[in-house]
């Protein structure tokens, strides 16, 4: 009888050094799951080619205040880019301005002199990467060569509002349409609402978009919008995202 009460007595310490162990393989496991996947791992130095993850909002966002850092995942990945002089000043400067150079990353830019900053343009080329161009395939069989855009850099207050534009620091840009490698335009203002396969692409497009920018606003967001999408990486509280 004393040795089943020792045993008993002994039980309790016993399942907690089970459940220790357990939690113990279970974070080894964990983090070598993680460090496999880095795309989900907020840690992990975002990289170019990785892919889309749970991590990847956060690591762009990161980008936006981390100049150096961001500069540094197109050198690591052997990207072309020239990077613009800073412009502007106070709420208005605007320090990642860049030009990508060649298409290998992102088809053709018309017009070529945007300069949208670092951060916006890692995520384009993910977005052109894991979006645009198997949406372009799906919907045409063939790939976007050349994509219009409205321009990125512009110091202004979003409209009716007191807030400073993620423009103001060329922190977002907006796209205005589509061509395709056969030579077909596709455009926001001529075939949002049209019934056809264009416009299927343009809201697939959009909706693909969401979860990869900080602002994705289309033309279903407002009059001011039916010409373009406004894309952008604003750094928000808890990394919240605007998909409209």
């Amino acid at each position: 009888m004393p040795q089943l009460g020792r045993v008993a007595s002994l039980r309790p310490y016993l399942i907690w050094f089970g459940i220790a162990v357990l939690l113990t393989l279970a974070a080894i496991r964990g983090m070598a799951w993680l460090r496999a996947h880095p795309e989900h791992n907020p840690g992990a130095r975002f990289e170019l080619a990785h892919r889309q993850g749970w991590a990847t909002h956060g690591k762009l966002a990161a980008l936006v205040e981390d100049d150096a850092g961001c500069f540094a995942a197109f050198d690591r990945a052997g990207a072309g880019y020239l990077r613009r002089p800073p412009m502007g000043e106070g709420a208005c400067l605007a320090t990642q301005r860049m030009l990508l150079t060649g298409n290998r990353f992102v088809p053709t830019m018309r017009p070529a002199n945007a300069a949208p900053g670092c951060a916006v343009t890692a995520a384009m080329v993910l977005w052109t990467r894991d979006v645009v161009q198997p949406l372009a395939r799906k919907y045409f069989g063939q790939r976007v060569v050349g994509i219009e855009n409205l321009g990125a850099y512009n110091c202004r207050r979003i409209a009716g509002r007191p807030a400073q534009s993620e423009h103001s620091t060329a922190n977002a840009i907006d796209i205005s349409a589509f061509t395709l490698a056969d030579g077909t335009r596709i455009s926001l203002i001529d075939d949002w609402d049209d019934d056809d396969v264009r416009r299927e692409f343009l809201h697939a497009v959009r909706d693909g978009s969401c979860g990869l920018f900080s602002t994705v606003l289309s033309p279903d967001y407002n009059e001011a919008h039916a010409n373009h999408f406004h894309l952008d990486m604003a750094a928000r509280t808890a990394g919240w995202t605007i998909c409209r």
